[in-house]
């Protein structure tokens, strides 16, 4: 398949990936925040992939734009200029609604801050993404007691975010990441909320995860002890990505 068939028809490219292909593909990624006034380049021409299964840590100092660069590769924010292919899928092209199945098919969130929906149980947090994706209400709870019970909040499913520690309510955001088998997990500072030995499970529970389902795991962190751990450490210095000693 082409990117340019990809670009017009996202939804076939979903129904059938292109094999041997880099999960994301990113080439010449610039962001200029207040390009008109005082702009401010973050991003200087990223170049980027990330394959199958494979983990990547990035590192850099506070504001030099790691996050920025996680909120373009999962079409949250568009770049200045360059491109984003996920499973050959041109992200930038994509209209709203396409990212939204896109994100929704390959692509989970975990985050600094868990962002489970305080009104909902761990249950329904986690059922939610398989239940927008049409998946019926019965058989995505069945999924999500079952992966919640691989995280270990087997006896916690009918509590809500207010009822749960921080290292159950990230373990239930891991689970939500997951629940739809995607093809990357992107994660901003996933364990920076939570305690040295809390942080360490997670994190032993996401490369478990990562190897048990093969899932690909991008990790933004300040953990250089976590960072050594993943398959490739990258550091992004004056918006660029060098290769990390």
């Amino acid at each position: 398949m082409s990117e340019s068939s990809a670009t017009q028809d996202p939804s076939s490219s979903m129904a059938q990936p292109p094999l041997l292909r880099p999960v994301i593909e990113c080439r010449g990624i610039t962001r200029v925040f207040n390009p008109d006034r005082n702009p401010l380049e973050v991003l200087r021409g990223v170049d980027f992939d990330i394959s199958s299964g494979e983990q990547v840590a990035i590192v850099g100092a506070s504001g030099v734009g790691k996050s920025t660069l996680l909120q373009i590769l999962g079409g949250l924010d568009d770049p200045s200029s360059g491109s984003v292919h996920i499973h050959g899928v041109d992200m930038v092209a994509a209209d709203e609604k396409q990212r939204g199945r896109i994100r929704n098919q390959y692509l989970g969130f975990i985050y600094q801050f868990h962002h489970l929906l305080p009104e909902f149980t761990a249950l329904e947090n986690v059922a939610m993404p398989l239940m927008i994706a049409g998946q019926p209400a019965a058989k995505a709870a069945e999924q999500a007691a079952d992966l919640l019970d691989q995280v270990g909040l087997g006896q916690r499913l009918s509590h809500k975010p207010g009822e749960l520690s921080g290292g159950e309510r990230q373990r239930a955001a891991v689970a939500r990441a997951l629940i739809n088998r995607p093809a990357c997990v992107l994660g901003d500072e996933p364990t920076g909320n939570l305690d040295e030995k809390t942080a360490e499970n997670v994190y032993g529970l996401m490369l478990e995860l990562n190897q048990e389902l093969g899932i690909s795991f991008i990790v933004v962190t300040h953990d250089h002890g976590l960072a050594r751990r993943m398959d490739r450490r990258l550091e992004m210095r004056a918006g660029v990505l060098h290769d990390a000693d």
